[in-house]
């Protein structure tokens, strides 16, 4: 069974060389994807040196346009469907997620089409976030789960195992939300579509290096992105 690691990056070169040699170091059958929006820090410079050491386990996408999170994510997952592979991973750069635990979303994703790695499933697993973050990712996921309906602790979270099965039928040129409410419509499409989703309790630690990605046009995207999935969910166009 073919593994890949999806990496979006954009300006992560303090952190892009450990999380590379991090997922190798586990010794598993895991590729990477590094999927970087022309970062002008240098970022796929630091990849495509690595490749050196890597042939054939790691692959760089360097797309012209940032366009947002989602939009990568996409494109890392044609290349993943593209290239036969069976399970595709979606990690960060900055070791907010733990390497260790895609071997856990990997055994869950067993028994199930999607694995999720979670804040929230067994009570709040968060380490370093200032208290107001904390409040907004937790409540987030509260108001998702009561609008969309879908029985999903952390409905936003970024550290995830799809099966290739999922990637194929979920409709990856029907995704809109391109922020962290992209995270939200992978889970909410993937629910809908009848597919067995688990939650796998991990503990996020706040990035150390570089800086987040979090800003307020995220969040007015995904507050309203919710409102307007439940909209075409009623309707029936989702």
């Amino acid at each position: 069974m073919k593994k890949l690691v999806i990496i979006p990056t954009y300006n992560e070169k303090e952190n892009i060389e450990n999380i590379i040699s991090a997922v190798f170091a586990l010794q598993e059958d895991f590729q990477v994807l590094v999927v970087d929006d022309s970062s002008p820090d240098g970022t796929s410079e630091i990849v495509t040196k690595l490749q050196t050491i890597y042939p054939g386990q790691l692959h760089l996408i360097v797309r012209k346009v940032k366009d947002g999170l989602g939009k990568a994510y996409i494109h890392g997952f044609k290349w993943a469907l593209d290239h036969q592979f069976d399970y595709i991973f979606e990690m960060d750069a900055d070791f907010s997620h733990n390497p260790e635990d895609l071997n856990k979303l990997f055994i869950a994703c067993q028994s199930a089409d999607m694995s999720i790695g979670s804040r929230y499933s067994k009570g709040v697993n968060v380490v370093n976030w200032p208290m107001g973050r904390v409040l907004l990712s937790y409540f987030a996921s509260k108001y998702v789960r009561l609008i969309l309906g879908i029985p999903i602790h952390d409905t936003t979270a970024g550290f995830v195992c799809f099966s290739r099965k999922v990637l194929e039928q979920i409709g990856l040129d029907h995704i809109k939300l391109k922020g962290y409410g992209f995270q939200i419509e992978m889970k909410f499409r993937a629910y809908k579509k009848g597919f067995k989703v688990v939650e796998v309790p991990i503990i996020f630690t706040n990035r150390e290096l570089g800086v987040s990605k979090m800003n307020g046009g995220i969040i007015h995207e995904a507050v309203f992105g919710v409102l307007n999935l439940k909209w075409k969910s009623l309707i029936g166009k989702l």
